[in-house]
């Protein structure tokens, strides 16, 4: 007998694991699984229709998809198989970007290139920071939303079925937190007939470094708003880097202990062990390189394949030079996690 919605509710929903990638939302048939909005986002919820349950046909799409099942326990840890590491930035000017701006290089290159039709990213509210999955189909766009939005919480992967069974895109590049990356490396490796469509389509996964997301309500409406009286709109950028560093429009920074925010974390983010997103190809973040460079991680050929083609392009600056104490560390404490 397959599995189907009660049994990763069982496993996950009920047990506060849930990631909230979003993959279960992005690959139902039905369209019954959902995200509500505010406290009640800790989890997704199905809306009461279930094929498997309800028509007794074998669907268990959302449960091959999900990342943190029983069966979904990964064993790989620390920075992951990999070709190479080294430190990157775009080989042209990337106004907001995060770091290096590496990421946007890689993917403006691939939309050039015609290597990818589409990239399901997280983009903002230029004016209060709400996150939001989006869906981007051209280089000017991924150029002009630069600029990492992951520290904030939002199921990524949800704007995968607008992208797959909506738009027919079947060149997709998807930039992902390491628990969004599982699911989509699941999706990719799936013998679900209902989820290859998706593991098919997808063409890049682009992992970031990854310590916890944060619910926006409780930190910025909360913490930043109300305790720091710090307006969103005030604010230019945030990165985790040990702690939350705010870049205010006025060049000044502000930092935050990890610790004074914790209420803030996402639950499931507290039983996530994996930093570097290892079932990514390419993974990334600030960690490991200097200032004005993103440290890259080429983790299989398609990774290399996406690298190489912008570096011959110009459009992307490859270094072999990283600081590997500061990454594993990191990863290293992540892993401790229970």
């Amino acid at each position: 007998m397959g599995r189907n919605f009660e049994d990763l509710k069982r496993e996950v929903w009920d047990r506060g694991i849930c990631s909230g990638c979003g993959a279960c939302v992005a690959v139902c048939p039905a369209d019954a699984i959902i995200f509500r909005k505010g406290n009640d986002s800790e989890a997704p919820v199905n809306t009461g229709y279930c094929k498997d349950l309800t028509d007794h046909v074998e669907c268990g799409a959302c449960y091959s998809a999900c990342p943190r099942t029983e069966e979904a326990v990964s064993a790989k840890k620390m920075l992951g198989d990999h070709i190479s590491i080294g430190s990157a930035k775009s080989g042209f000017e990337v106004s907001g970007k995060q770091s290096g701006g590496a990421i946007t290089a890689i993917l403006a290159n691939a939309f050039e290139e015609g290597l990818i039709d589409a990239v399901v990213t997280v983009s903002e509210d230029k004016w209060t920071h709400e996150p939001f999955s989006a869906l981007i189909t051209s280089k000017e766009a991924i150029i002009s939303t630069a600029g990492s939005r992951y520290n904030w919480w939002v199921p990524t992967l949800a704007a995968l079925k607008e992208a797959v069974v909506t738009k027919k895109y079947n060149r997709i590049a998807v930039v992902a937190t390491p628990c969004a990356a599982q699911a989509l490396r699941r999706m990719k490796e799936s013998e679900n007939d209902l989820i290859k469509p998706f593991g098919n389509a997808i063409r890049l996964i682009i992992g970031l470094f990854c310590t916890e997301t944060f619910d926006y309500g409780k930190l910025v409406e909360g913490k930043l708003r109300s305790e720091l009286e710090i307006e969103p709109w005030n604010i230019r950028g945030f990165d985790v880097k040990g702690r939350l560093e705010i870049r205010m429009n006025d060049d000044k920074t502000e930092s935050i202990s990890l610790k004074d925010i914790e209420d803030c974390i996402r639950p499931g983010c507290i039983h996530c062990t994996e930093f570097t997103a290892v079932d990514s190809d390419i993974s990334a973040g600030s960690i490991g390189s200097g200032e004005g460079f993103t440290t890259i991680i080429i983790r299989n050929q398609e990774g290399q394949g996406f690298v190489d083609s912008a570096v011959r392009k110009g459009r992307l600056i490859f270094m072999n030079e990283y600081d590997p104490a500061s990454i594993e560390k990191l990863a290293e404490k992540k892993s401790k996690r229970k």
